[in-house]
């Protein structure tokens, strides 16, 4: 009988682990690796048939032939023989029939399947996003989990989900962190804006998101793909997008609005999905008020056209596009307009951009703040507190909660701590100025409740 360790129950290894129990000349074991289980978890395991191991069993084992499945950001002392995501490929690779897009990256993962799922929204999509789990049917959205992690092994518990509700999608569109499952007929990579380390240093996101490129094809970030993976043997499979770099999908010049941005779309020797290759210009009108608003509407994009879709179907889904509540969102009251950038996974680089934005649009004041422990990707503090100080003094700073308060310590440029965000909210729109930028790391949920 072929014995499966299926290690870490805290980032899904407890739904693989259930998965692979039901295949039959298994044994199946779990290491809850960082002692996150409780009871109710633990009966459920063994009610399976699953055995729970110690930290030790790895260290006394002598069985060569276990077969061990972990996370990409696993340190372990043997070999892995299949990460998390491959599991899932192959727990699902013959379930799934319908075309699906997968959508990796360090930033713009939420924002690109927003984007996919406004294009394919009269194909029924499943959508899988740090939103939740959505099963659409053209105009009508049904939320079928609202919390979840966006682990490989949350795809099963999407899939399984829209089984429950018996609904029958077209196609999949499944945000997964660090990497891709391999089941992706187009595989997106957003970016690597920061290649920050994982797996106690000892890798960096960049080796774990190379997964992506299990995908049939690949739509890249073209910094990205020449900084880390154009020496592989991948450019075959890949498409490219930029900006501003000789890219498969770029744009002309940008006319951009708070509200709607309009270019012009330049397709440049792009390969489909059936081997064609794609040579066209596509104007467009979106949502998209500064440039890593626009990278993440190319990256989208990229994986329609990668995909062979049609440009009109294109065109109109980037138009219906408004952008995601909470999370670039725009608020206008009177005079005043609210820019609100919510997300749990708010670093430098994209506090830079945010602000960067907005110097199109007005004086302004920056409420800037949030919440720690939410991802495993912390903020670097003493870099963002050198760039507020850059800032001119015309900008109002205000800092909030967890955040605000570590980095008004940091801080030597004129600001203001307002422990609550709400207050603090309040007292920028008192400010007359015609600009209030929140950045707040949070998710858009908790900050709802407030």
């Amino acid at each position: 009988m072929k014995k499966i360790l299926v290690v870490d129950m805290t980032h899904g290894g407890t739904v693989i682990a259930s998965e692979f129990s039901k295949k039959t000349g298994v044994k199946v074991l779990a290491w809850d690796q960082y002692h996150t289980l409780d009871d109710v978890a633990k009966d459920s395991l063994a009610a399976d048939g699953i055995g729970l191991v110690d930290d030790h069993f790895l260290e006394n084992r002598s069985d060569d032939d276990l077969l061990v499945v972990a996370p990409v950001h696993s340190q372990l002392d043997v070999p892995v023989t299949m990460t998390h995501h491959q599991a899932v490929r192959l727990l699902l690779e013959d379930e799934i029939t319908v075309p699906i897009i997968e959508v990796t990256g360090v930033k713009g993962k939420t924002s690109t399947v927003a984007i996919l799922k406004e294009i394919y929204r009269y194909y029924n999509p499943l959508i899988l996003s740090s939103l939740g789990v959505e099963a659409v049917e053209g105009e009508k959205t049904t939320l079928l989990l609202k919390d979840i992690s966006i682990t490989p092994a949350s795809i099963i518990i999407a899939w399984k989900l829209a089984l429950e509700a018996e609904f029958n999608p077209g196609m999949c569109i499944f945000e997964t962190s660090l990497g891709g499952t391999g089941l992706a007929e187009v595989g997106v990579l957003t970016n690597l804006a920061e290649d920050y380390h994982i797996a106690g240093n000892s890798k960096k996101a960049s080796q774990a998101k190379e997964q992506i490129f299990q995908s049939r094809m690949i739509a890249c970030h073209l910094d990205s793909f020449h900084s880390n993976y154009s020496n592989k043997d991948y450019i075959n499979r890949t498409n490219t997008f930029s900006l501003d770099g000789e890219a498969n999908l770029t744009i002309s010049p940008v006319k951009y609005g708070i509200m709607e941005t309009s270019f012009t779309l330049e397709v440049i020797n792009l390969k489909n999905i059936s081997g064609e290759l794609v040579n066209t210009t596509l104007p467009v009108r979106t949502f998209a008020p500064g440039p890593h608003q626009l990278e993440n509407v190319l990256s989208a994009a990229c994986a329609a056209f990668s995909l062979g879709t049609p440009e009109n179907e294109i065109s109109s889904g980037l138009e219906e596009y408004k952008g995601i509540k909470g999370r670039t969102s725009i608020l206008e009251s009177g005079d005043l307009r609210i820019v609100q950038e919510i997300n749990p996974g708010i670093n430098l680089t994209a506090i830079k951009k945010s602000v960067a934005m907005m110097d199109h649009y007005g004086d302004m004041a920056l409420v800037l703040g949030g919440q720690y422990g939410i991802t495993c990707e912390e903020i670097d503090e003493n870099s963002l507190a050198a760039f507020l100080d850059e800032l001119s003094n015309d900008t109002t700073l205000i800092l909030t909660d967890e955040l605000g308060k570590s980095l008004s310590n940091k801080i030597n440029r004129v600001k203001i701590y307002i422990k609550d965000l709400d207050d603090a909210m309040d007292l920028a729109s008192e400010l007359k100025v015609a600009n209030v930028l929140l950045i707040y790391r949070s998710h858009f949920a908790s900050v709802e409740k407030r």
